[in-house]
């Protein structure tokens, strides 16, 4: 059989009402339909087999996507340690990647939606939603604003994932207590990548896409508090911190900023 076309069969066993759709020929479509179906799968047990097979098809995914090795990037003009990198974070290839995830923890449940949770949850697979799910059963209470925690990376290139929630802005301008709270979204994954010896680590625009922070004022957080954390320490594991960036307005800030 088919491995799209058996994953398929039991992502919609697992998901009773959604039985009736009818599997497509199209091997981009069956792709689509089964990241929908992983994106809106509560955490559940698959079994070992349906893993196996989850699991070559996004490695295979991987592999057509492409890795990106950090040698490739080079190294920015304002800190040898920072890299400026614009594209799919699930393709870097670092020891961790920062998610900027919501309160509960457990990824993006809106089907292909394009915010990076969902990016991130649907290239490792469900095994992340599981991971996350038990932290928070253990934690017993949503995730705060400006803290992390740490998961596997599963099929992604990177080892581990550091989720992180960012603060919502609700109005044009961010409040000093909403730059704090960023920051310390900066300073909690680097402090946990610290502790796990971590020698990468790469950094979304936490923030700045539903959460909607100002683009700028973010760049000017996320690098300053990168900064400051290297001269608190006086060791670190970390040798390189990469700056990714997906939409071209980030892009341009960030050049300006690194004087890239």
């Amino acid at each position: 059989m088919d491995n799209l076309v058996y994953l398929l069969e039991k992502l919609m066993e697992a998901l009773p009402e959604y039985k009736h759709i009818q599997i497509p020929d199209n091997r981009n479509e069956k792709r689509r339909l089964m990241r929908s179906l992983m994106n809106i799968l509560s955490p559940q047990e698959m079994g070992a087999d349906f893993f196996k097979i989850q699991d070559e098809e996004l490695q295979a995914q991987r592999v057509e996507k492409g890795v990106v090795d950090l040698s490739s990037i080079k190294s920015t003009r304002k800190n040898q340690r920072f890299k400026l990198w614009q594209g799919d974070i699930t393709r870097l290839n670092t020891d961790a990647i920062v998610n900027a995830a919501n309160s509960q923890l457990l990824g993006c449940f809106v089907p292909l939606h394009r915010c990076i949770d969902n990016a991130i949850h649907s290239a490792a697979g469900i095994q992340l939603r599981l991971e996350c799910n038990e932290i928070m059963k253990n934690q017993g209470s949503l995730e705060p604003t400006g803290t992390a925690k740490i998961t596997s990376g599963y099929n992604l290139p990177a080892k581990y994932v550091l989720h992180t929630v960012g603060p919502i802005i609700k109005t044009e301008k961010a409040t000093t207590k909403e730059e704090m709270l960023l920051a310390s979204c900066y300073r909690s994954c680097l402090q946990l990548a610290e502790e796990k010896r971590l020698k990468s680590l790469a950094f979304c625009c936490i923030s700045t896409g539903e959460f909607r922070f100002p683009n700028q004022r973010a760049a000017e957080i996320a690098i300053s508090t990168v900064e400051n954390y290297f001269q608190s320490v006086q060791e670190t594991s970390l040798e390189t911190i990469v700056f990714n960036v997906y939409k071209d307005l980030d892009l341009m800030i960030y050049e300006y900023l690194l004087g890239n």
